[in-house]
């Protein structure tokens, strides 16, 4: 017989473990929602501002959605022929590519037929493995057009979902979240989730839009430091330094291999490719050890190994969209921690940093209670 702690927290184990198995296996009703709310408090500040101006919300929304939506498209016009250059030239750059990497590949190939040789030292083939090695099974693959349209057709429903999903959230705004949460709760509490909604709403859109002025910031020095050291597309690849760096950790990462890697097939010169690599990695450095927590400021930084955890499982549950939303997701989760009444000890799990005589306090008090329930 399970005592009644114990049982709770097995029944919030179990809890937490089928909310995870609902989030991986209908993930394809969750992520458009969970993207449609994202963009919805991004955007509701300046549809707000908007509405003061005697705009109405449906209008403003509308027309920050077609704003968006008219960027994005620039930008892919815009960087669509260096796009065609590097897919026409990608049969001479596999070539390049396989050239510089031949002595590294002959050694690696020399070091499998090694270990090879060691691992069948001794040990004779049997006549099932024989077999089996001499007719492996073929299963059946889809032939790479429907493959290519059915990912195309799921992209498409999705994208469309997420805009008509944030045009009704935005056009509904702060009266259509009224109406929901006084159907749950009373008016108390009605009063108390707006205000948490609208803190998380302030926070959030605050931290990306000085996430996306650091990074437009990114993107122009690495643009200029790409067109200094001679880089073909300097523009592209500092418009990959500016995207990638939403994602925290892994972004900057990702950008420093495929600038490394383009410097690798564009130079022959061993000083120029370390000049690539080492001038976006002080970039990168600045930006995230200076820049960053300068103008972000200290209130919404987070415990970096949670940040790399809820990166992993947004990955590992959601793929690319996971990622996107693991950050702003921990940021909500920390306002909504610093207004709950019970939430001191969530937030202090959430921050970066704390007292060293509060840890104290707390780790003195953890083995109280231990003691006591001994």
């Amino acid at each position: 017989m399970l005592k009644p702690k114990r049982r709770i927290t097995a029944t919030r184990l179990l809890a937490a473990g089928l909310i995870g198995a609902l989030l991986y296996f209908a993930h394809i009703a969750f992520v458009p929602l969970a993207l449609a709310l994202l963009l919805s408090l991004v955007l509701s500040g300046p549809v707000e501002a908007l509405r003061r101006w005697r705009v109405p919300r449906s209008v403003s929304a509308a027309i920050l959605l077609l704003a968006i939506l008219g960027s994005f498209a620039g930008l892919a016009n815009l960087f669509s022929e260096p796009a065609q250059q590097w897919f026409a030239a990608a049969p001479h750059t596999f070539r390049l590519v396989e050239k510089k990497i031949r002595p590294f590949a002959v050694v690696m190939a020399r070091i499998g037929e090694l270990r090879a040789a060691a691992d069948n030292l001794g040990s004779a083939p049997d006549s099932h493995s024989a077999a089996a090695a001499a007719a492996p099974a073929t299963a059946p693959r889809q032939s790479a057009p429907v493959f290519l349209f059915d990912e195309t057709r799921g992209l498409m429903l999705s994208f469309v979902t997420v805009v008509i999903l944030t045009l009704f959230l935005l056009s509904g705004g702060p009266p259509m979240l009224a109406r929901m949460t006084a159907a749950f709760a009373s008016d108390l509490e009605s009063a108390h989730i707006l205000t948490c909604i609208e803190k998380v709403r302030a926070e959030v859109g605050r931290f990306y839009v000085t996430t996306a002025l650091i990074n437009v910031g990114l993107g122009l020095s690495t643009a200029l430091a790409m067109q200094l050291c001679g880089m073909p597309n300097p523009l592209l690849w500092g418009t990959v330094a500016a995207v990638l760096n939403f994602i925290p950790y892994a972004g900057p990462s990702v950008t420093l291999i495929v600038v490394t890697t383009v410097a690798i097939i564009s130079f022959d010169e061993a000083g120029r490719i370390i000049a690539v690599a080492a001038s976006f990695l002080g970039l990168a450095t600045i930006e995230g050890q200076f820049i960053q927590p300068l103008l972000v400021g200290r209130r919404l930084e987070l415990n970096p190994m949670l940040v790399f955890l809820a990166l992993w499982f947004g990955g590992l549950f959601w793929g690319i969209p996971g990622i996107v939303l693991a950050t702003p997701s921990l940021v909500a989760l920390k306002v909504v921690a610093a207004q709950s009444k019970n939430g001191q000890a969530l937030l202090s799990f959430l921050s970066p940093h704390s007292d060293s005589e509060d840890d104290d306090v707390q780790i003195a008090g953890l083995r109280r209670r231990v003691a006591h329930d001994a």
